[in-house]
């Protein structure tokens, strides 16, 4: 079972319930509660992907990235996304 390393960064149970309630994105929120969960034993990554509506596989990133580069790795960042469609129509080059 894929377990977050909480030692390897200092870190303890309570230190991701705080997270989870005090950092101010609610996606970032997500990562540290999962951390908590999962750590405690109170769901695995596969439970807490459908308790969250998520998909496992993102549940289980989120352990590798934090088990591999620490809690700052949990903060989340906006991807910029894809350009959104345009109701305007082309122009056309003439």
């Amino acid at each position: 079972m894929v377990r977050p390393d909480l030692k390897k960064w200092d870190q303890n149970v309570e230190d991701m319930r705080r997270l989870s309630l005090e950092v101010p994105h609610p996606r970032s929120r997500e990562r540290f509660q999962a951390m908590s969960m999962i750590d405690s034993g109170q769901k695995n990554a596969s439970q807490w992907a459908k308790h969250i509506k998520r998909r496992k596989q993102t549940v289980l990133d989120w352990v590798h990235q934090y088990n591999e580069l620490g809690p700052d790795s949990l903060h989340y960042q906006p991807s910029g996304g894809g350009r959104p469609n345009s109701m305007e129509p082309k122009k056309k080059d003439h």
